[in-house]
């Protein structure tokens, strides 16, 4: 062999090596919600082809709540084998301290997303995640049935309860015997948190806890908003549905057994899926208000992706993290999943627009959402939470009554309070 050729040949096995060296194995934690799985497959597939990174997918049950719980645990003892969380909007002052400040990294792609979202997500000034999708619900209907009984979509709760019923009845005489008039998420859990905060917001009792620290919750509206959807219970909705979380509303939904459905972005796309018996029979709405002209009130939620301090491969995860909150990997998750960009110019894309013609009228749901108490409540958040949704699951479950269950409530969150959030 002539010399020059062993010496290329040489320096090609060297820069070889060098590649190897530099790969990464590295690990994404990410919930089981609908299609999120598959489509993170999907992008890491050409993540690994385009950058040589090897990345494993860690899946997390769909529970919210479980997921917060588990990954607690795991940072609280420093495991390494996880690099890059995918975390809820709420969870951001709880774990700061976990995760790698993004400031630095992010510099060149922050100013894409809401500031809004980018502020949720910095804590003390350090930004601990950027934002992968985000969300608000709405009131999904089944448009076919609202126009076969001459129904509109109802403005307030009591019309949703009227016209549920209504149509649940005539449904029922006429052979369906399985249709509910509305499923939402009140299992006891984050959910029902969210849930609950739309039913007293919109009912004029406040936030739970306010921006200034004043717990409020305990009050005659936000106890009325309870004692109303405990009227639901067995009537408009099963009974069941206090063990349901997302995707069991979705599931009776998706099957044409409830006429409305409160739920996230995420179960459009669904919806309309070729398995679906409500493909093109549906539509969505702004959730009702208490009274005509009330303040339209959704939960503001949405997932952002933030790495481990303890990870030992940083610089890729943080790679990662980017190309995965990029404006090509959101268009195409808004494409296929019906999941809202955090970034504002995807809302004007055609082919958004095209794939998800409710995407745009959906940008004024999440920019008016209401936000949980996390920012006020910090690292409390959670027992926060906690006790507010078992507050709420008791009283739809019969267990007090709203007025005994949110007077419980502001002893239990002024002794959290103590001295201060």
């Amino acid at each position: 062999m002539k010399p020059i050729v062993r010496t290329l040949i040489f320096c090609a096995a060297i820069a070889g090596a060098a590649d190897l060296a530099a790969a990464a194995e590295i690990s994404i934690a990410a919930n089981s919600t609908g299609k999120n799985l598959s489509f993170l497959r999907e992008q890491i597939a050409k993540f690994e082809k385009d950058t040589g990174h090897k990345v494993n997918l860690v899946t997390m049950p769909p529970s919210s709540s479980e997921q917060f719980s588990q990954y607690r645990l795991w940072l609280a003892a420093g495991n390494k084998d996880v690099d890059v969380y995918q975390t809820d909007v709420i969870w951001a002052p709880q774990l700061a301290d976990q995760f790698v400040d993004l400031t630095e990294a992010a510099k060149d792609v922050a100013g894409a997303h809401f500031p809004s979202i980018i502020q949720s997500q910095t804590v003390n000034g350090k930004l601990v995640a950027l934002p992968f999708y985000t969300d608000a619900p709405a009131l999904y209907y089944r448009k076919d049935l609202l126009d076969k009984y001459g129904k509109k979509p109802p403005e307030t709760w009591d019309e949703l309860a009227a016209t549920a019923k209504e149509i649940q009845d005539k449904e029922r005489a006429a052979g369906n015997p399985d249709i509910w008039g509305f499923v939402f998420q009140g299992n006891a859990y984050e959910g029902l948190t969210c849930n609950a905060l739309e039913w007293i917001k919109s009912s004029g009792g406040g936030q739970i806890i306010e921006p200034d620290g004043t717990i409020s919750v305990n009050n005659e509206k936000a106890a009325a908003a309870l004692d109303r959807v405990k009227g639901w219970i067995g009537t408009i909705s099963p009974r069941g549905v206090l063990a349901y979380q997302e995707e069991e509303s979705r599931g009776v939904w998706q099957t044409g057994n409830a006429v409305f459905m409160r739920n996230w972005p995420y179960a459009y796309a669904l919806g309309n899926g070729d398995d679906s018996a409500v493909k093109g029979k549906f539509d969505v709405t702004p959730l009702p208000t208490a009274t005509d002209g009330g303040q339209h009130s959704s939960t503001l939620g949405g997932w952002n992706l933030a790495v481990s301090k303890y990870s030992d491969e940083q610089e890729a995860s943080i790679t990662l993290v980017k190309f995965l909150v990029s404006p090509e990997v959101q268009k195409a998750r808004a494409i296929q999943l019906s999941n809202l960009p955090t970034i504002a110019v995807l809302y004007d894309d055609k082919d958004v627009a095209a794939a998800q013609p409710f995407m745009p009228n959906w940008k004024p749901i999440f920019e008016n959402a209401v936000p949980r108490p996390s920012a006020v409540a910090k690292v409390k958040y959670n027992e926060v939470s906690s006790k507010f949704w078992s507050a709420v699951h008791n009283t739809l479950s019969g267990d007090g009554t709203a007025a005994e269950n949110l007077e419980l409530l502001e002893v239990d969150l002024t002794e959290l309070q103590g001295d201060g959030w």
